[in-house]
């Protein structure tokens, strides 16, 4: 799926990438536009290719030209500018990087979590306020029944 996206396009996502989730010392995590981080985004596009390259040609036009190629204020000017605008193309995109970032075993573990599955072992999950599902306990019904 690589193939599908210029080098500059290449580039652009990656910086965006880094934006939205750059790395840190303190927790000692890397950014999402690290090597191996990355390289899974790139394979990881799938159906939503056509958003992933909508909200890159976004980009592109809010950036007046490469994103990549900004220096970092007006960078993270555009980035907000992009996020505020939203939408489905960024979701999905957001979606494939996020997903990509904690999938990293190296994530994983600075979060305290063995890095695998969650099957066949399964996680411990703390019991909630189980209130919470009240508005959507409460919702008209959202599906039609089968025939």
């Amino acid at each position: 799926m690589t193939d599908i996206l210029t080098a500059d396009e290449k580039r652009s996502l990656r910086a965006l990438a880094g934006a939205m989730i750059p790395a840190s010392a303190k927790h000692g995590v890397p950014g999402a536009d690290e090597d191996a981080i990355f390289a899974d985004i790139l394979a990881s596009f799938g159906r939503d290719t056509g958003h992933v390259v909508a909200a890159l040609r976004r980009l592109r036009v809010l950036a007046a030209g490469v994103f990549a190629d900004l220096d970092g204020a007006r960078k993270a000017a555009v980035a907000e500018v992009l996020r505020a605008e939203g939408g489905l193309d960024l979701t999905r995109l957001s979606n494939i990087i996020l997903q990509c970032y904690y999938r990293d075993d190296r994530v994983m573990r600075a979060l305290g979590m063995e890095p695998r599955p969650p099957f066949p072992k399964g996680f411990e999950v703390e019991q909630g306020d189980w209130s919470l599902l009240d508005p959507v306990r409460a919702r008209a019904k959202i599906w039609r029944d089968a025939p």
